[in-house]
């Protein structure tokens, strides 16, 4: 129970994070890809305040062998492996952002605010996941 009231109250400081900084606004997010017209650089202090924060964080738990709350076993990523696939998937992200001007997470806060934009790109969002996974079914 302590650790769901724990994953709720993170998952609302991050979110109420998001909605600060701009990250559910596709405007604002195109915005800042619009480089050859009115660039707006203020996300680009967001992710690099991000950056600076996870880089610490990330840099500590290399050093630890089991999570700070649950003590369960640390869970980092090994690979360094850049392969066509992540390649590919990297690509379709981006694509994807730029058009739509918003990412996962971010859209996920925008449809709790009731964004129209925000409920089709998170409905086109779980059909493509379904999607890729009967692809690799098969």
């Amino acid at each position: 129970m302590q650790m769901n009231l724990i994953g709720l109250l993170t998952g609302l400081l991050f979110g109420l994070g998001l909605l600060l900084a701009g990250m559910a606004s596709p405007s604002k997010v195109q915005g800042f890809l619009d480089l050859a017209g009115l660039w707006d650089p203020s996300l680009a202090f967001v992710m690099g305040g991000g950056i600076g924060v996870a880089l610490i964080f990330f840099t500590a738990a290399k050093k630890r062998s089991t999570t700070v709350l649950t003590q369960e076993a640390m869970k980092l990523p090994t690979s360094n492996v850049i392969d066509r696939r992540l390649i590919l998937g990297s690509m379709a992200f981006g694509i994807g952002w730029g058009i739509a001007g918003i990412c996962p997470g971010p859209a996920l806060v925008a449809l709790g605010t009731g964004s129209m934009g925000a409920a089709i790109f998170v409905a086109a969002m779980l059909a493509g996941m379904f999607i890729f996974e009967r692809l690799q079914r098969q």
